[in-house]
């Protein structure tokens, strides 16, 4: 009786082991990933963005990354549960990329304001100093961001982030939906230049997106993201 006790603790205890070893497939489990409601209208960020891209992209293209994420997790717990190393490995591509799509779409909304709501507004406090220290002013932050969003090949984000170590402002860009912090930044804030973000109202004129979303950009947001940091 004794042993057959001592055998059910330990496995109690490996499987609670296992259980935070994989948090992140054991909070799917438990809630799983939904989209997160827009701080606004769909039309709200006009002109700048048109309502008509603002649906789309986030009832269809954000969705879409979160049913992948959550199905590719779901994978990870079984493939976790059957001790299959390969899968486990097969599956990092698919959990980078939708989980990549799931959380840098999650920044990007919020990155967004209505004009009304003091999108465009300019960033004030440390932020602007750091901007200014960094770029000499925010029209050249802008400026550079505008050209790393255009020189991005195919799809892709352009980023404000922080080198936390350093406490220094970098502009970044990344491929697909990888995350800033595949490359050790803080995302502070990122603009979408895959075509879904513009497409059906810029048509392939990225340039003018780009110089257009500045209008509405909540530097309050980007604000609170790098005094959260420093």
């Amino acid at each position: 009786m004794a042993a057959m006790q001592a055998s059910m603790a330990l496995k109690r205890g490996t499987s609670n082991l296992l259980g935070l070893q994989r948090g992140f497939s054991t909070s799917y489990k438990e809630h799983g990933y939904t989209l997160p409601d827009l701080p606004y209208g769909y039309g709200e960020l006009e002109p700048a963005i048109s309502g008509d891209i603002m649906q789309l992209h986030h009832s269809k293209h954000h969705q879409a990354y979160i049913t992948g994420f959550n199905q590719a997790l779901e994978k990870l717990d079984a493939a976790h549960s059957n001790r299959d190393p390969q899968t486990i490995v097969q599956l990092q591509a698919a959990l980078k990329f939708n989980g990549g799509g799931h959380v840098n779409h999650s920044i990007f909304w919020k990155n967004l304001a209505p004009i009304k709501e003091g999108g465009g507004v300019p960033p004030e406090g440390s932020l602007a100093s750091a901007i200014e220290a960094e770029f000499g002013s925010l029209e050249t932050l802008k400026a550079k961001m505008v050209a790393g969003g255009v020189g991005v090949q195919g799809s892709g984000w352009v980023w404000l982030g922080l080198n936390k170590d350093l406490k220094k402002l970098v502009v970044e860009t990344t491929a697909n939906q990888d995350p800033l912090v595949t490359k050790g930044l803080i995302p502070l804030l990122g603009i979408d230049v895959w075509e879904h973000a513009y497409y059906l109202q810029y048509k392939n004129v990225r340039p003018d997106y780009l110089k257009n979303i500045w209008k509405v950009v909540n530097w309050k947001d980007v604000s609170s993201r790098y005094e959260e940091n420093v």
